[in-house]
């Protein structure tokens, strides 16, 4: 494979990983906060919309975190310039 294969495929992947690890986090905050927040919350109040809001703010927050993490794992084992080809060029003047 080329280097713009390889860069089109790790930019999917990472694309896929990040998505994946949204939801899971999301799950994993919801199961949290039904665990030890709902509970002490009564069903008509209004804090029910700001927790689920919290919670997918969380959610994107994490994946973000573990995305970056794992970027910078791979980047210290892989030598990117060998095998990806530069997403953005430097423009000529």
């Amino acid at each position: 494979m080329n280097k713009k294969t390889n860069t089109l495929l790790f930019v999917l992947g990472g694309t896929v990983f990040n998505i994946l690890i949204t939801i899971i986090s999301f799950i994993l905050f919801l199961a949290l906060c039904s665990a030890f927040v709902f509970p002490h919350v009564s069903p008509d109040s209004s804090a029910w919309s700001w927790i689920m809001a919290g919670i997918f703010v969380a959610a994107i927050v994490s994946s973000f975190l573990v995305y970056r993490l794992a970027i910078k794992i791979i980047m210290k084992k892989v030598d990117m310039d060998k095998y990806f080809d530069p997403i953005f060029k430097p423009r000529r003047r």
